[in-house]
């Protein structure tokens, strides 16, 4: 199996429907508030795992994980 398929989740057939008949603002809505999830959650998990770290360091952990590695730490 391609190893780059295992990356990606896949929508099935049925919420594609529901999301096709959203407008573009619900869509959009949708989205920004799936980010602002996915930012708690890393949050919660970045927390648990280093609690020493002040929030500028977990806001630069969060961003870099978002990012893919896109955004690189201050020591790479």
């Amino acid at each position: 199996m391609n190893t780059l398929l295992l990356k990606f989740e896949m929508l099935d057939d049925a919420m594609a429907d529901i999301l096709r008949q959203k407008t573009p603002a619900e869509r959009l809505r949708i989205g920004g508030r799936m980010w602002k999830s996915a930012r708690v959650m890393l949050r919660g998990a970045i927390r648990t795992t280093y609690p020493e770290w002040p929030e500028d360091q977990v806001n630069r952990e969060i961003a870099h994980r978002i990012s893919h590695g896109a955004i690189a730490h201050e020591s790479d």
